[in-house]
C-alpha cells in the first residue's frame, strides 16, 4: 500500500504542474471550448491513475523480469546468441512504449497518413534492438563511453547530410519517445545487472549508458527509412481534428486502446515465458508477483493512452494554435515554463538524482542535478519555439553546438558521468513531453505562416533530450576538476 502510495504522489506531482499551467493559460490568455476542458481534467484523472498503476508494474513486474534477462544475456557464451537476444528485447520493449505510440500518432496525423503510426513505430524499434545489441557487446567488451558515442553520432551525422531535412527532427524526436516510463527502467535494469557481473571499478562505469546508447539506434533507423523509401512531405496536410464530446471519446477508446495494449505488451510476455522456462525458473511466489505487476502495467498502460489521446492532444494543440494568434511574443517564455515544471515532475528524474547523488558521494546533490534539468529543459523548449517562429533557425544548428559541444566533453570527464549525461537525456523527455508539450509544439507550427507542422511541428523532444547531456557532462567536468585538486577524494565517492 506504502508503495501505491508514493506512485501515487509521484504521478500527481509529474501531472498536476501542467494541469495548473493549463488553468492559468485558459483563464488569462486562452478562452478554452468547455467541453475540451471537461476532456482535458478527465483524461488528467485517467493519467494520475494510469501512471501511477503502470510505474507500479514497472517495479514489481518489468524491473525483475529486466534484471534477470541482463543477467542470463551475460552468461551466454556465444555473441551471436546475445546479440540476437538483446536485439529481440529491445524492439519488444520499445514497441510497448506508451510515448512511441503517442509520437507514432502525432507523425501519422502531421504527414497527412503518409506515414503511418505502425511503420514509425516498427522501424524506431528496429534500430533501438540494433544499439541495445551493441551496446550490451560494448559493455562486455570493456569499450570506453567515448569512443561508442564519437562512433554512433558520426555515423548519425553523415545520414543526416543525405537524408531528407523533414525527416530529421522525427528521427531525433523518435530518439527521445523511445527512453519512457516503460523503455529506461527496463533497459537500465538489464545494464545495472550486465555491468554487476564485472569486477570493480569497470563494473560501476558500465552502470549507465546503455540508454544511451539505445537512443541513437532510433536516429538511425529513421533516417535510414527516409533514403529507403521514398516519402516527399513537402505537401502533406495534417488531417489533425479536434475531438467532439465529452464522455463518448473514452468509451468508444477503451476497445481498441485494449487490442493495442495487449499486441504491445505480448512480444515481451512471449520472450519471458520462453526465458523463464529455460533459463530463469522463477520460483511460484516470485512469478506470482511478477504476472501481477505485468496486470498492473497492462492496465496503467491503458488508462494512460485513453487520458492521453482523447484529453491531452486536444488542449495542447489548441494552446499551441490560439496563443500563437495573439501572444506569438510570448511563445518562447510559455514553452520555457512548460518545459521548467513538466521535468521538474518527472519520477525518473528524481531516481537518477539518487543514482548520481549516491555514485559522486554527495558531491553533486540531487537538489542541484533537478535544478540543472529544469533550467536546462527550460532552455531547450524555449529554443524549440524559437525554431519554429524564425525560419532560419533549423534543428540542425541548435543539435550540431550541443550534440559538439557534449562529444567534446566526453573525453574530459569519466565514463561513468558520460553515462550517466547520455541517460539523462532519455529521463528528460518523459510522458508529458511526448504528449502534452509536443502536441503544443505541433499547434503553433501549424498556425504560424513561416512554418511548416512536419519540418517545425517536431524537434522539441529532441532538444529536449539533448541539451540535458551537455549540462550534465558540465557537471561531470566540475567534479573531476575537483577531485584531482583534491576537493573530493575517490573514497568520498564509495561512501554509501
Amino acid at each position: 500500500m506504502q508503495l501505491l502510495y508514493d506512485k501515487l504522489k509521484e504521478t500527481m506531482m509529474s501531472v498536476l504542474p501542467i494541469v495548473l499551467i493549463v488553468f492559468l493559460l485558459s483563464l488569462f490568455m486562452v478562452d478554452v471550448p468547455s467541453d475540451m476542458m471537461i476532456r482535458f481534467v478527465i483524461g488528467a484523472v485517467c493519467l494520475i491513475i494510469g501512471l501511477t498503476i503502470f510505474l507500479l508494474g514497472i517495479d514489481v513486474g518489468m524491473s525483475p523480469i529486466g534484471e534477470k534477462m541482463g543477467q542470463s544475456i551475460v552468461k551466454s557464451p556465444s555473441i551471436g546468441f546475445i546479440l540476437f537476444l538483446t536485439f529481440i528485447i529491445g524492439f519488444s520493449v520499445t514497441v510497448a512504449e506508451p510515448d512511441l505510440a503517442v509520437l507514432g500518432e502525432q507523425i501519422a496525423d502531421a504527414s497527412g497518413g503518409l506515414l503511418s503510426s505502425s511503420l514509425i513505430i516498427s522501424v524506431v524499434g528496429i534500430g533501438v534492438g540494433a544499439m541495445i545489441s551493441v551496446g550490451m557487446i560494448r559493455i562486455l567488451k570493456g569499450i570506453p563511453l567515448k569512443y561508442f558515442y564519437t562512433a554512433a553520432y558520426a555515423l548519425i551525422f553523415i545520414i543526416c547530410l543525405l537524408a531528407p531535412t523533414d525527416f530529421i527532427a522525427m528521427g531525433f524526436d523518435s530518439s527521445g519517445s523511445t527512453t519512457g516510463a516503460l523503455t529506461t527502467p527496463f533497459i537500465l535494469a538489464i545494464g545495472a545487472s550486465a555491468s554487476a557481473l564485472k569486477s570493480g571499478d569497470a563494473s560501476e562505469k558500465d552502470s549507465f549508458g546503455l540508454v544511451g546508447a539505445m537512443s541513437t539506434g532510433p536516429i538511425i533507423a529513421v533516417m535510414l527509412m527516409s533514403l529507403i523509401v521514398s516519402i516527399d512531405l513537402s505537401d502533406a496536410g495534417s488531417t489533425y481534428e479536434y475531438t467532439q464530446g465529452i464522455i463518448e471519446p473514452y468509451i468508444n477508446a477503451i476497445g481498441p486502446t485494449i487490442l493495442e495494449t495487449l499486441a504491445s505488451l505480448l512480444p515481451i510476455l512471449i520472450i519471458f515465458w520462453v526465458m523463464n522456462h529455460f533459463y530463469f525458473h522463477t520460483e511460484k511466489d516470485e512469478l506470482n508477483d511478477i504476472l501481477k505487476g505485468i496486470a498492473y502495467t497492462f492496465i496503467g498502460l491503458v488508462l494512460f493512452l485513453i487520458g492521453v489521446n482523447q484529453g491531452f492532444f486536444d488542449m495542447g494543440h489548441y494552446l499551441g494554435s490560439k496563443l500563437s494568434e495573439g501572444y506569438e511574443a510570448w511563445l518562447p517564455l510559455i514553452s520555457a515554463s512548460l518545459g521548467f515544471v513538466a521535468v521538474l515532475a518527472e519520477p525518473a528524474v528524481h531516481v537518477l538524482g539518487d543514482q548520481v547523488e549516491e555514485v559522486t558521494g554527495g558531491f553533486i546533490r540531487q537538489s542541484l542535478l533537478i535544478t540543472v534539468f529544469c533550467l536546462s529543459v527550460g532552455v531547450a523548449s524555449a529554443l524549440a519555439m524559437l525554431k519554429i517562429m524564425i525560419p532560419s533557425l533549423q534543428l540542425w544548428h541548435i543539435i550540431i553546438v550541443f550534440l559538439g559541444i557534449s562529444l567534446l566533453l566526453t573525453y574530459f570527464v569519466d565514463d561513468l558521468f558520460t553515462g550517466i549525461a547520455f541517460d539523462a537525456g532519455g529521463v528528460a523527455s518523459g510522458p508529458m513531453t511526448a504528449t502534452f508539450i509536443l502536441a503544443f509544439s505541433q499547434g503553433v507550427a501549424e498556425y504560424l505562416p513561416q512554418a511548416d507542422a512536419v519540418k517545425d511541428g517536431f524537434g522539441i523532444i529532441a532538444m529536449v533530450a539533448l541539451v540535458p547531456i551537455t549540462m550534465v557532462l558540465l557537471l561531470g567536468l566540475i567534479f573531476t576538476i575537483s577531485m584531482k585538486k583534491g576537493n573530493i577524494s575517490e573514497n568520498e565517492t564509495e561512501d554509501e
